[in-house]
């Protein structure tokens, strides 16, 4: 099956966001995973809110930090304009250049939310799940 690792700095907002509509969208015919450089101890309050708007529930997830065996477990991975701090480059590497919703407005939030499912929608469509 094909795998979808989306990473972020502290895995507590663009990538959890990005996994959570990646495998809602993919219904089975790939999966996404996502973890962070420096991850926080929780996902962004902010973030659980605005994904709560939409039926999504991200408040029992927990971030993962980033290591080896998931950059190979991979066949693409997506980076969320966190720079020199996600590691990951080579084949198969996308960079998304999104705004980090830590200290965001909820208003702010929301429309990184909206950017995140467009740019979701769109990949799925270019992988042809």
């Amino acid at each position: 099956m094909l795998t979808v690792l989306f990473v972020c700095t502290q895995n507590a907002g663009r990538s959890q966001m990005a996994e959570s509509f990646f495998n809602q969208m993919a219904h089975g015919k790939a999966m996404a995973i996502s973890a962070g450089s420096h991850p926080a101890a929780h996902v962004h309050p902010a973030v659980v809110h605005v994904m709560e708007e939409l039926g999504i529930d991200l408040s029992g997830k927990t971030p993962q930090k980033l290591a080896p065996e998931l950059i190979w477990l991979a066949d693409k991975v997506v980076t969320m304009g966190c720079g020199e701090s996600c590691p990951v480059t080579g084949r198969g590497t996308i960079e998304w250049h999104i705004d980090d919703p830590a200290g965001k407005s909820p208003s702010e939030v929301s429309h990184i939310r909206d950017e995140i499912h467009n740019k979701i929608a769109s990949l799925i469509e270019e992988l042809d799940i």
